[in-house]
């Protein structure tokens, strides 16, 4: 498996790359949405893609399809902070699903570059430029436009996106800061944060009284093809879409997988109008919505130029977590 110190890849794959991850990413979200809403224990629906991609891995690793090294104390323990961040982000995020539409799902989880300039600037990270800071502050103003026009509004269901926002950036600064993944290829960095997870998740939803709630419906529902159908490709798409990510951080660039993210946004709000219902038009909404996109788009660019405006060079996998 391929690591961060990698030669440059062909432009193919690296244009292979770029459209998997924003093919996957545009996907799993109306997956994980269509699943939420016949099976509604998101918790347990999380532990396991999890328990999924450590089996797959650790198979792979048995039979020799993958070079991933085993565990590891150090790395466990380095790790063991920011796998529970980046959960506890995937957590909240699946959780919010079941009340809010995709399209304000989408424009919420955009706010994370605002909470992440936030807290580069409490730690004394820099003043970003003028033209990053409008346009975080114009998705803000997006986001608080289309929840005044947003007549589907569910509180929790909001307050479990913008928690999974905070949880993103705590994820995003810690990373950045410690550099807890370098070194360390996508398989196994998928591996650990799925092992670490699962003893975290288990006993989450044991105490929170998901279990075994949740697996006696998982039971009752397995007569229905349609359900097991999008169930399995719930897990597959969850190893996927991590797979994706890294890859195409690893043979582009962070920022590369930024702006993917920024534009298969684009291309999951207009479809969350249409696909999966649960969203009642109306002109502050969309007025919302567009500007927030907007906001979004301006970001990257204003990101592009900054990265040009600098001497080259390696930059981190922080930012391509944004999504």
């Amino acid at each position: 498996m391929e690591n961060r110190s990698e030669a440059e890849a062909s432009p193919y794959k690296s244009l292979v790359a770029a459209v998997s991850y924003g093919t996957a990413s545009m996907a799993m979200v109306f997956i994980n949405k269509a699943i939420l809403m016949q099976y509604g224990h998101s918790m347990t629906l999380l532990t396991l893609q999890q328990l999924a991609t450590a089996l797959l891995i650790h198979f792979g690793r048995q039979t020799g399809y993958t070079r991933a090294r085993g565990i590891d104390m150090p790395t466990v323990r380095r790790l063991l902070p920011v796998s529970l961040f980046y959960n506890a982000n995937v957590a909240f995020a699946l959780a919010s699903l079941k009340g809010v539409n995709i399209p304000m799902y989408i424009a919420i989880k955009r706010l994370t570059p605002l909470a992440v300039l936030i807290a580069g600037i409490f730690s004394g990270k820099g003043k970003p430029t003028a033209q990053v800071t409008s346009s975080v502050l114009l998705i803000a103003a997006g986001v608080i436009i289309a929840a005044i026009g947003d007549f589907s509004f569910d509180l929790l269901g909001y307050g479990m996106a913008l928690t999974s926002v905070f949880f993103q950036t705590m994820y995003l600064v810690l990373v950045e800061r410690s550099g807890a993944e370098d070194g360390l290829s996508s398989v196994e960095i998928m591996f650990y944060n799925s092992f670490l997870s699962l003893p975290v998740l288990t006993f989450l939803i044991i105490i929170t009284g998901e279990f075994p709630s949740s697996l006696a419906l998982l039971f009752a529902k397995s007569n229905s093809l349609s359900f097991l159908l999008i169930l399995v490709i719930s897990l597959i798409m969850g190893i996927v879409l991590n797979f994706t990510m890294f890859l195409c951080t690893i043979v582009n660039s962070a920022l590369t997988t930024t702006i993917v993210g920024v534009l298969k946004g684009v291309g999951s709000t207009t479809l969350g109008f249409v696909v999966l219902g649960g969203v009642e038009v109306h002109a502050l909404n969309v007025t919302g919505l567009v500007i927030n996109t907007a906001g979004g788009l301006w970001y990257s660019y204003a990101k592009y130029q900054q990265k040009m405006s600098k001497p080259p060079k390696r930059i981190s996998d922080v930012e391509a977590r944004s999504k």
